[in-house]
Protein backbone atom coordinates (compact mmCIF):
# COMPACT_ATOMS: atom_id res chain seq x y z
CA UNK A 1 0.00 0.00 0.00
CA UNK A 2 1.04 3.80 -0.78
CA UNK A 3 0.40 6.36 1.38
CA UNK A 4 1.52 9.72 -0.16
CA UNK A 5 1.86 12.72 1.22
CA UNK A 6 -0.88 14.86 -0.36
CA UNK A 7 -0.51 18.31 1.11
CA UNK A 8 3.33 19.25 2.26
CA UNK A 9 1.35 22.61 4.36
CA UNK A 10 0.93 20.60 7.05
CA UNK A 11 4.41 19.33 7.65
CA UNK A 12 5.07 22.77 8.05
CA UNK A 13 2.40 23.70 10.25
CA UNK A 14 1.97 19.94 12.31
CA UNK A 15 4.64 18.50 13.30
CA UNK A 16 3.80 14.20 13.17
CA UNK A 17 6.32 11.98 15.60
CA UNK A 18 6.17 9.81 18.55
CA UNK A 19 4.32 10.88 21.80
CA UNK A 20 7.13 11.20 24.54
CA UNK A 21 6.67 10.17 28.29
CA UNK A 22 5.66 13.67 29.39
CA UNK A 23 2.82 13.99 27.03
CA UNK A 24 0.46 10.93 28.47
CA UNK A 25 -1.30 13.81 30.53
CA UNK A 26 -1.92 15.87 27.77
CA UNK A 27 -3.08 12.67 25.50
CA UNK A 28 -5.57 11.75 28.28
CA UNK A 29 -7.04 15.36 28.03
CA UNK A 30 -7.51 15.06 24.44
CA UNK A 31 -9.33 11.53 24.67
CA UNK A 32 -11.70 13.33 27.25
CA UNK A 33 -12.70 15.75 25.39
CA UNK A 34 -13.01 13.53 22.17
CA UNK A 35 -14.66 11.08 23.35
CA UNK A 36 -18.15 10.01 25.79
CA UNK A 37 -16.69 9.69 29.24
CA UNK A 38 -18.12 5.64 28.65
CA UNK A 39 -15.25 5.01 26.07
CA UNK A 40 -12.24 7.92 27.50
CA UNK A 41 -9.28 6.02 28.73
CA UNK A 42 -7.62 6.62 32.25
CA UNK A 43 -5.17 8.79 32.95
CA UNK A 44 -3.17 5.32 34.29
CA UNK A 45 -3.94 3.22 31.31
CA UNK A 46 -3.09 6.19 28.91
CA UNK A 47 0.34 6.48 30.92
CA UNK A 48 0.86 2.31 30.37
CA UNK A 49 0.04 2.87 26.78
CA UNK A 50 2.47 5.46 26.29
CA UNK A 51 5.11 3.30 28.15
CA UNK A 52 4.56 0.11 27.29
CA UNK A 53 3.89 1.24 23.26
CA UNK A 54 5.43 4.73 22.63
CA UNK A 55 5.86 3.27 19.06
CA UNK A 56 2.37 3.10 18.61
CA UNK A 57 1.43 6.40 19.90
CA UNK A 58 1.84 9.11 17.17
CA UNK A 59 0.39 12.51 17.94
CA UNK A 60 -0.13 15.67 16.12
CA UNK A 61 2.12 19.06 17.70
CA UNK A 62 0.91 22.31 16.18
CA UNK A 63 4.41 23.77 15.48
CA UNK A 64 3.20 27.70 16.65
CA UNK A 65 1.79 26.76 19.66
CA UNK A 66 3.92 23.56 20.54
CA UNK A 67 0.41 22.36 21.86
CA UNK A 68 -0.81 18.66 21.56
CA UNK A 69 -3.71 18.72 19.11
CA UNK A 70 -4.45 14.60 18.08
CA UNK A 71 -3.05 11.62 18.22
CA UNK A 72 -3.25 8.35 16.87
CA UNK A 73 -2.57 5.07 19.34
CA UNK A 74 -2.61 1.45 19.33
CA UNK A 75 -1.68 -1.91 20.73
CA UNK A 76 0.38 -4.60 19.35
CA UNK A 77 -1.03 -8.13 18.73
CA UNK A 78 -1.01 -11.35 17.05
CA UNK A 79 -4.99 -11.04 16.80
CA UNK A 80 -6.86 -10.10 13.99
CA UNK A 81 -9.73 -9.00 15.10
CA UNK A 82 -10.16 -5.81 18.05
CA UNK A 83 -11.53 -6.94 21.03
CA UNK A 84 -12.88 -4.95 24.29
CA UNK A 85 -10.02 -6.10 26.68
CA UNK A 86 -7.16 -4.49 24.53
CA UNK A 87 -8.88 -0.94 25.45
CA UNK A 88 -7.91 -1.83 29.20
CA UNK A 89 -5.55 -4.03 29.51
CA UNK A 90 -2.03 -2.97 28.58
CA UNK A 91 -0.73 -6.38 29.09
CA UNK A 92 -2.07 -7.66 25.79
CA UNK A 93 0.30 -5.57 24.04
CA UNK A 94 3.17 -7.60 22.58
CA UNK A 95 5.79 -5.54 20.85
CA UNK A 96 6.59 -8.28 18.37
CA UNK A 97 2.89 -8.76 17.53
CA UNK A 98 2.38 -8.91 13.49
CA UNK A 99 -0.72 -6.23 13.70
CA UNK A 100 -1.34 -3.17 15.55
CA UNK A 101 -5.13 -2.69 17.21
CA UNK A 102 -5.93 1.11 17.19
CA UNK A 103 -7.55 2.12 20.34
CA UNK A 104 -8.28 5.61 19.49
CA UNK A 105 -7.71 8.53 17.22
CA UNK A 106 -8.75 11.88 18.44
CA UNK A 107 -8.27 15.35 16.77
CA UNK A 108 -8.99 18.56 18.81
CA UNK A 109 -12.53 20.32 17.73
CA UNK A 110 -10.69 23.35 16.60
CA UNK A 111 -8.67 21.71 14.50
CA UNK A 112 -11.30 19.60 12.82
CA UNK A 113 -12.22 19.25 9.25
CA UNK A 114 -8.65 19.94 7.52
CA UNK A 115 -6.95 17.33 7.25
CA UNK A 116 -5.12 16.80 10.06
CA UNK A 117 -6.62 12.99 11.18
CA UNK A 118 -5.62 11.88 7.50
CA UNK A 119 -2.30 12.95 7.73
CA UNK A 120 -1.89 12.02 11.06
CA UNK A 121 -3.06 8.45 9.89
CA UNK A 122 -1.52 8.16 6.86
CA UNK A 123 1.84 9.22 8.84
CA UNK A 124 1.01 6.17 11.70
CA UNK A 125 0.28 3.49 8.79
CA UNK A 126 3.81 4.48 7.29
CA UNK A 127 5.36 3.70 9.98
CA UNK A 128 3.08 0.84 11.32
CA UNK A 129 4.31 -0.69 7.78
CA UNK A 130 8.05 0.11 8.39
CA UNK A 131 7.81 -1.56 11.40
CA UNK A 132 6.75 -5.37 9.64
CA UNK A 133 2.97 -5.00 10.91
CA UNK A 134 0.72 -6.60 8.51
CA UNK A 135 -2.52 -5.22 9.12
CA UNK A 136 -4.12 -2.27 11.05
CA UNK A 137 -7.54 -2.87 12.91
CA UNK A 138 -9.67 -0.20 14.26
CA UNK A 139 -13.72 -0.12 15.75
CA UNK A 140 -16.03 3.27 14.57
CA UNK A 141 -19.03 3.99 14.98
CA UNK A 142 -21.14 3.46 11.81
CA UNK A 143 -21.03 7.88 11.03
CA UNK A 144 -17.05 7.06 10.80
CA UNK A 145 -17.11 4.69 8.40
CA UNK A 146 -17.03 6.65 5.26
CA UNK A 147 -13.87 8.77 6.58
CA UNK A 148 -11.76 5.73 7.60
CA UNK A 149 -12.37 4.37 4.08
CA UNK A 150 -10.71 7.62 2.59
CA UNK A 151 -8.10 6.30 4.73
CA UNK A 152 -7.48 2.97 3.03
CA UNK A 153 -9.07 1.31 5.10
CA UNK A 154 -12.22 -1.56 4.44
CA UNK A 155 -15.26 -2.37 6.59
CA UNK A 156 -15.85 -6.05 7.87
CA UNK A 157 -19.14 -5.10 8.98
CA UNK A 158 -20.69 -4.68 12.50
CA UNK A 159 -18.10 -5.58 15.36
CA UNK A 160 -18.92 -8.09 18.27
CA UNK A 161 -17.68 -5.05 20.36
CA UNK A 162 -19.45 -3.56 23.03
CA UNK A 163 -17.30 -0.53 24.42
CA UNK A 164 -19.07 2.07 25.59
CA UNK A 165 -22.36 0.55 25.01
CA UNK A 166 -22.39 1.73 21.54
CA UNK A 167 -22.64 -0.26 17.74
CA UNK A 168 -19.33 -0.21 16.45
CA UNK A 169 -18.05 -1.60 13.18
CA UNK A 170 -14.60 -3.11 12.37
CA UNK A 171 -12.05 -2.05 9.93
CA UNK A 172 -8.44 -2.79 8.78
CA UNK A 173 -6.08 -1.93 6.30
CA UNK A 174 -3.45 -4.06 5.12
CA UNK A 175 0.05 -3.22 5.55
CA UNK A 176 2.47 -5.80 4.66
CA UNK A 177 1.25 -9.26 2.76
Amino acid sequence: MKYGLSDYAFYEKYEFRFIRPEEAEAAAEIEAICFPPSETCTLDIMKERVSLAGDCFLVAIDRETGRMIGFVNGLCTNEWSLRDELFTDTSLHDPDGCNIMICSVAVLPEYRKQGIAREMMWEFLRKQQAQGRKQAVLTCVPSKVKMYKKFGFVDRGESESTWGGEKWHEMFCTLNL
